[in-house]
């Protein structure tokens, strides 16, 4: 070493130092860092959104994908529906604590969930995936509920005895799907829903994203399509449900097949 000369300077740890490294990994702007640092960010927004949804839904998972036609037109093949547990953001006119407005009911207050009266509710079957289907009217224990059901829709039965569940064996839901032929319940695809078999109540639809879903396991179902559905005409006529203020079901007609979506009733629920 010559004179004046100091000594020499200490190798610095640079990219061994924790700091170093989770600097570059902060700005990289290329390489497996940068790989990482995109992949770790993706599944942190991911679980956020899941979380925030959850917050919101108060059920897991907070949305279901819908295997089959049977609401068709008001939800398709293909959808995701976003739900929330059976009495959250519940309206006025919901029955009890169930958070659920029957068809019915919701025709007396102008409440409608995806282009029809009342509120759509997903619940559980006996096995497989759960059934998302309108609630049509409630019904007591051992009620005889042949005179309130529409005719159409009970399969050629002149009376209570030639029903399944009349009459009801214990109190709860009569469920329809909008496109099928006949009451859940007359096909027997399940007795009167109990509030206790509610797993949530349908909120909001987004078109197609359920394939992504089906692609793997498919969350819901809106279960099996009856013979002779209502389907669209070759003049434009969709079949709906409707209730006669008579408080006995009759089907009832909407032209044009409008888009399905959210109503304001929805929006203010959500």
């Amino acid at each position: 070493m010559s004179a004046g000369e100091g000594p020499p300077p200490k190798p610095s740890a640079g990219d061994d130092e924790p700091d170093g490294l989770i600097q570059q990994f902060l700005h990289a702007e290329s390489g497996p860092l940068m790989f990482a640092r995109e992949m770790v960010t993706s599944m942190a927004t991911v679980a956020l959104v899941g979380l925030l949804l959850f917050a919101i839904s108060g059920v897991w998972p907070p949305m279901v994908a819908v295997e089959s036609g049977s609401m068709n037109p008001n939800m398709q093949k293909g959808d995701l529906i976003f739900v929330t547990e059976p009495g959250r953001f519940a309206p006025d006119a919901a029955r009890g604590d169930t958070g659920v407005v029957t068809h019915r009911v919701g025709e007396e207050v102008g409440y409608k969930t995806f282009n029809d009266f009342g509120t759509v509710v997903i619940y559980e079957r006996r096995s497989g995936p759960p059934v998302i289907h309108r609630a049509r009217f409630w019904v007591e224990d051992g009620e005889n509920w042949y005179d309130e059901a529409n005719k159409a829709w009970i399969e050629g039965a002149d009376n209570c005895a030639e029903m399944d569940n009349c009459p009801a064996p214990h109190a709860g839901f009569i469920t329809k799907g909008d496109n099928n032929a006949y009451y859940d319940q007359t096909r027997n695809i399940r007795e009167p829903v109990k509030p206790e078999w509610l797993i949530g109540t349908a909120r909001l639809r987004i078109p197609y994203l359920g394939w992504v879903r089906l692609g793997f396991s498919g969350a819901a179902t809106t279960g099996p399509v009856d013979p002779g559905v209502a389907s669209a005409t070759t003049d434009g006529s969709v079949a709906v449900n409707a209730t006669a203020s008579s408080g006995v079901e009759t089907p009832g007609w909407v032209e044009g097949g409008s888009n399905p979506g959210l109503s304001s009733n929805q929006i203010a629920a959500a």
